[in-house]
């Protein structure tokens, strides 16, 4: 079945809860562009240009837009896989607590042992299960790996959590000698998941963890994923650029544009009344199960702003059909027009877009 078929049929589970786990406040990531022999530096691309979101507790926070928008830097940002060049990541951290405690943190203010430390709460599952697979250890060296990292004595116990976590995830504990050239996609990318798990996180960001795989592959992995997500009260960052696949398991969504963040909202909200014509664009070119359904597809003009030199203004006005002047001239504040709806449009709530 396919994920579009699927997501006619369940209803988007509801909010867990309205703790704030992660609040992201103008998070920049610039890489330098360097040229000439001595590598001056001639300019910045803006892969992350001051965005701001929250993932709240047992939640899925969906991040979509097309491919080169920032959706993967920012992840690899936040845990800083990448050093972020301004803004403030804080997280609500038991490593870091005391008596039981949570305490709320700056992730960028951490030195490297307490982010090494942070970093058993907050886990990745990567978007290549080939090559995020060490091709010389076992599926138990690598699920093992954090646990050594992180100074956990490895016994039989730790074997027996192992095959636990091989279990959960659909595979078999005779699978612990071998290697990652013997599974599938699909099954590699389940040890990925299982490493995520092994240090039992409360916040896991997943970059685009379906897209390498098979239609009907990728409809049984994040079926697994929600059920973990169940099991284990996980919050996810779900980084893709398939419309349907975050349809089906986000609770809400941010829709990024060359760096920045143009809308976000609750699921059903986003997909039934955008209020961001880049986000009603990318509605549009999501294929419907009706075979006698005639779609009207938004084409977008011109190629996406180039992030080392964006446009003034608006970065999207030279593509969008409802540009004005004013777009060209100033930039749009993100702001809140609904009930937990926030978008980046000077006309936001003036527009009749479409939804699905």
């Amino acid at each position: 079945m396919s994920v579009t078929n699927q997501t006619q049929s369940q209803a988007q589970p509801p909010t867990k809860n309205d703790t704030i786990l992660l609040d992201v406040k103008g998070l920049k990531k610039y890489f330098p562009i360097q040229k000439g022999f001595l590598r001056r530096t001639v300019g910045y691309v803006k892969a992350v240009d001051d965005i701001s979101f929250f993932v709240r507790e047992g939640e899925t926070l969906g991040v979509v837009g097309e491919s080169g928008c920032g959706k993967s830097t920012a992840g690899r940002s936040i845990i800083r896989l990448y050093e972020p060049t301004a803004g403030q990541v804080s997280f609500k951290s038991q490593v870091l607590g005391s008596n039981g405690q949570t305490k709320t943190v700056n992730l960028l203010d951490l030195n490297a042992q307490e982010m090494k430390s942070v970093r058993q709460e907050i886990s990745m599952i990567f978007q290549d299960p080939v090559n995020s697979l060490n091709p010389r250890m076992s599926v138990s060296d690598i699920i093992a790996e954090p646990m050594i990292i992180h100074g956990m004595k490895m016994g039989q116990d730790t074997e027996d959590i192992i095959v636990s976590l091989l279990e959960r995830v659909g595979l078999r504990s005779d699978h612990l000698r071998r290697y990652p050239h013997e599974f599938s996609g699909g099954q590699r990318q389940r040890i990925g998941i299982a490493r995520a798990l092994s240090l039992n996180p409360s916040l896991v960001i997943c970059d685009e963890p379906v897209s390498a795989l098979d239609v009907s592959i990728q409809a049984q992995t994040l079926n697994l994923l929600q059920d973990l997500q169940k099991d284990f009260n996980l919050a996810y960052i779900f980084v893709a650029h398939d419309m349907s696949v975050v349809e089906h398991i986000s609770d809400r969504v941010a829709v990024m544009y060359v760096g920045k963040i143009v809308e976000m909202a609750e699921t059903d909200a986003l997909f039934t009344n955008p209020l961001h014509p880049y986000t009603e664009a990318l509605l549009s070119s999501v294929p419907k199960p009706d075979p006698l359904y005639k779609p009207h597809r938004i084409m977008m003009q011109g190629e996406v702003a180039d992030p080392s030199n964006p446009p003034s203004g608006c970065y999207f006005h030279p593509r969008c059909r409802y540009a004005q002047d004013l777009c060209k001239e100033k930039s749009p504040e993100f702001r809140q027009i609904k009930h937990d709806h926030w978008t980046a449009c000077h006309f936001a709530g003036e527009l009749k877009l479409e939804g699905i």
